[in-house]
């Protein structure tokens, strides 16, 4: 499977390593959000690839810079429970096409997989299918039957079949309520935490880019228009993660065009006003008119606004509406006190 960037770029993204492209070198790890811990894992065979490649003529053996993963995540195999991500595939491949990437190796998780010892996780997937140069994965990274591998024992490993392994420190970030190199981890689970929270800032501050929700515009209640507020309903990847439930000022995208940016905000939730029985996801785009259905839109959170809430009447709605529309419009341009 070929994903194309709108320049033509290519992202190569193989379901099995009997497709991938060889020989690779690798960042290994789950690199779900692909935050700034994530990225500088990657970054050694960006590296290391791109001189590599420079060095030879005719491109004879090119290296492939690779990220391989896990699909499904190994908690959703173990548990049985669908885990929610906040990359799922497609938005994983975006971001990684944006930093360089060339290849996504996605590794089946499942009895197979997880039934190799760290021995022959290297040889049979690293060494025999993707025919490693160098691998990158960070200093917590652990692998092969019940996780008994760790990163120093991937050196170790690898060294044996002649591969250098990058093993990149814990990314930490400062806040005001860090107490511990633990606490300061940049880890998925703590932007989790943080966009369950509406703490959307602190989020994009630690994946380095914005949250952002991808989904097609499929046809909704139309309730929007009856107000003067007609909105986009999205339709995301069932695995996506939702932030918490309210109001967003959002910057969008239509159909992947990263030039146009067009100011919105966003609703994530029931419509309690209108006996909403399950949860959406709609988009207004302020000064913007024009048929939005079946298009791909790229919605980037900015700012969580306002716990979702249920009104009296739908003119009551409208007025907190119009408030909203001020409020995201001050948070976008910048013109608003808050830091």
């Amino acid at each position: 499977m070929v994903n194309l960037s709108p320049n033509g770029y290519a992202v190569w993204v193989a379901s099995d390593t009997k497709l991938a492209l060889t020989p690779t070198a690798v960042a290994l790890g789950k690199f779900d959000g692909v935050h700034r811990g994530h990225q500088r894992v990657i970054a050694p065979i960006l590296q290391q690839a791109n001189r590599e490649n420079k060095e030879k003529e005719n491109n004879t053996n090119y290296i492939y810079s690779t990220v391989v993963t896990f699909y499904p995540h190994p908690q959703e195999f173990f548990t049985g429970i669908p885990h929610a991500l906040l990359t799922p595939v497609d938005e994983k491949v975006q971001q990684l096409r944006s930093l360089g990437i060339e290849q996504l190796v996605l590794l089946p998780f499942g009895k197979e997989l997880s039934a190799l010892t760290p021995e022959e996780f290297v040889e049979q997937i690293l060494v025999q299918q993707l025919q490693c140069q160098q691998i990158s994965v960070g200093e917590d990274f652990c692998f092969g039957k019940k996780r008994s591998g760790t990163a120093k024992h991937l050196q170790f490993i690898a060294a044996k079949y002649g591969i250098p392994v990058t093993i990149v420190p814990i990314q930490t970030h400062a806040g005001e309520s860090v107490t511990s190199t633990e606490e300061a981890r940049i880890s998925t689970s703590l932007i989790r935490q943080h966009l369950a929270n509406g703490n959307i800032e602190l989020a994009n501050q630690l994946l380095g880019h914005p949250y952002t929700l991808i989904g097609v515009v499929v046809q909704g209640q139309q309730i929007g228009r009856t107000i003067n507020f007609p909105t986009a309903n999205l339709q995301l990847a069932k695995e996506k993660f939702l932030p918490r439930q309210g109001v967003y000022a959002v910057r969008v995208f239509i159909e992947e065009n990263q030039t146009d940016t067009i100011v919105g905000v966003m609703n994530i939730g029931d419509r309690p006003t209108v006996n909403g029985t399950h949860p959406t996801v709609e988009v207004h785009l302020l000064d913007w008119v024009g048929d939005l259905y079946g298009k791909n839109l790229t919605v980037q959170l900015v700012k969580f606004l306002r716990p979702e809430q249920k009104f009296s009447s739908l003119e009551d709605l409208k007025t907190q509406i119009q408030l909203d529309c001020i409020a995201a419009k001050e948070v976008l341009s910048g013109n608003t006190n808050e830091s």
